[in-house]
């Protein structure tokens, strides 16, 4: 998938998001910006334009909730990364590194009350639903890292709340400002939902698998804070006796040698879980597509497909 065919709604959601982002105190609004100057590929600000377009509406009357989007999605990054502990994201050192804790709470709390300020007052209640969601998921992915049992169902609803359901709001906020149907805003929020579900899953896949440098995160993290990622459940249900127990041994201790997190990949793909993973991923992409079918051509519609495989694709 070229991204650089979508350089100049990059350029009109970067200047919104500069113009929406500036004020005092400098500290606290430069924390604001530091990750989104840090690179991305403004996924669901993207997918909120496109949709727009597919139903016939144009880019500017959708630019202002794409933008709110970024916001949200970014101050969920920084939220994270605070609870995570991670050091790194997209690259660069997370922002509570370099600002601190407290500013970096402040400055992920910003983004968040400026994206109700900036967003279109047709898309507030999609998003604020979105937003309870996803701090519903973020709960319940903590909650699993000190349980065994998680099943793929628990994990599923996990991660339709915690990333499926901003992409979801993305693309129906979308054919919402462009005064699409019913039928075809209900179509683009399935399409939505589907590819954040593949979009979680094959980032769970990365997370073990990917190059540390072009991910832009620590490779591993994910097994380091015991995650109960869908690879993490497969394996644990597939693997017996000692391989079994040493992967949870593993999961279960904080500090892991790189050797244990070594070893543990290597049981993931023992287990056939990566693969399995890969496959599932596959599928909600399948749906994806399927559910927008049957909206009428335009490059709007092409570039959603393929968007839509490039989810399934991408190596960062």
């Amino acid at each position: 998938m070229d991204f650089n065919k979508f350089d100049d709604k990059h350029r009109m959601i970067h200047k919104k998001i500069n113009e929406s982002l500036l004020g005092e105190p400098k500290r606290l609004y430069d924390a604001s910006r530091y990750l989104t100057g840090a690179g991305g590929k403004r996924t669901r600000p993207l997918l909120c334009l496109l949709s727009c377009e597919a139903v016939g509406g144009k880019v500017e009357d959708a630019l202002k909730t794409a933008v709110a989007i970024e916001l949200i999605h970014t101050f969920t990054l920084v939220h994270d990364d605070i609870m995570d502990r991670d050091e790194l994201r997209r690259g660069v050192p997370s922002v509570h590194k370099i600002y601190g804790e407290s500013t970096a709470i402040l400055a992920g709390d910003l983004l968040f009350s400026k994206a109700f300020e900036l967003c279109d007052s047709r898309t507030i209640k999609i998003l604020a639903e979105a937003s309870a969601e996803i701090c519903e998921g973020q709960e319940m992915d903590i909650s699993f890292e000190n349980r065994t049992d998680v099943t793929e169902k628990e994990y599923l609803e996990m991660i339709r709340k915690k990333t499926a359901v901003l992409i979801q709001a993305a693309t129906k906020s979308g054919a919402l400002l462009g005064n699409g149907t019913k039928d075809e805003i209900d179509k683009l929020a399935e399409y939505g939902l589907n590819i954040g579900m593949a979009f979680q899953i094959h980032d769970d896949v990365l997370g073990v698998l990917a190059d540390e440098e072009k991910l832009g995160k620590p490779v591993g993290s994910d097994i380091v804070e015991g995650k109960k990622s869908l690879i993490v459940i497969k394996a644990i249900e597939k693997l017996e006796g000692k391989e079994k127990d040493r992967l949870l041994e593993i999961l279960n201790k904080k500090g892991n040698t790189r050797g244990e997190i070594n070893l543990a990949v290597k049981l993931f793909k023992d287990s056939d879980a990566i693969r399995y993973c890969k496959t599932n991923a596959t599928q909600f992409v399948e749906m994806a597509k399927k559910a927008i079918n049957e909206l009428p051509d335009s490059d709007a519609k092409k570039d959603l497909m393929k968007i839509a495989d490039f989810v399934v694709e991408r190596k960062i």
